[in-house]
């Protein structure tokens, strides 16, 4: 969503935009990285096409999914920060003829992140937080589908089938899975803005506009920072 990513687009220096396939792809330097930035789009097959076309048309090396997700656990709080170890979709189903979650011909149902990647994003996840005595942060399996999960009977049917689920939301996993077959390192941080129950719609918008894209921005702002230390280390 265009809320989620609101103010990075003026840290992107040298921007050129392109746009192709109906998205918007803007290129440019982010805190002294190259980088390519565009909304996912809403759903695993927007993530999908966003991904290949990433990778395909842009050439991408690496890439990092930003945005909010719904609370899956009593221990993750609205405001906290999710950093994915691995992502599955919840609505993969192809059951008798493959078991349930798993994806038909890859034989796996979770995707790691990248250790790397994923080590960076939780590091600069924490110090995000402790310079702004803000969220707490997570590590975890986030799982996806395509629904926007606001009822409380479906969310506990999910935990008690994937009791370490800790955030739902509805890209992550398809992203996963094409960074998987093209073999991209990546990486995948959520905000959560709602306990994905009855009442996850109330203040969403204004919850994403005044924390969650901040959270983004300050989050990303570390992360580049940190691996630049990396690379240079």
């Amino acid at each position: 969503m265009q809320e989620e990513q609101e103010g990075l687009e003026n840290h992107i220096e040298n921007e050129k935009t392109t746009v192709f396939g109906q998205r918007r792809f803007i290129e440019g330097d982010l805190w002294g990285t190259s980088v390519v930035c565009v909304l996912a789009g809403i759903g695993k097959v927007a993530a999908a096409i966003t991904s290949t076309q990433l990778i395909e048309r842009f050439g991408v090396s690496e890439l990092i999914l930003t945005g909010v997700a719904g609370s899956a656990d009593h221990k993750v709080y609205r405001g906290d920060v999710v950093i994915a170890s691995e992502l599955l979709q919840h609505d993969m189903d192809a059951s008798p003829l493959f078991p349930k979650y798993e994806i038909p011909l890859r034989g796996k149902s979770k995707f790691q992140t990248e250790a790397k990647l994923h080590t960076l994003l939780k590091q600069a996840a924490e110090q995000f937080s402790k310079e702004n005595q803000q969220a707490k942060v997570h590590q975890g399996l986030i799982a996806s589908g395509d629904q926007f999960i606001h009822d409380a009977k479906v969310l506990h049917q999910l935990k008690l089938a994937l009791p370490e689920l800790l955030a739902v939301e509805m890209e992550g996993a398809a992203i996963a899975q094409v960074c998987h077959d093209f073999e991209i390192p990546f990486a995948v941080v959520r905000t959560i803005s709602d306990s994905a129950n009855d009442d996850a719609l109330i203040d969403f918008q204004e919850f994403i506009k005044t924390v969650a894209a901040p959270y983004n921005i300050g989050i990303l702002k570390s992360f580049f920072e940190l691996r630049k230390l990396a690379i240079q280390a």
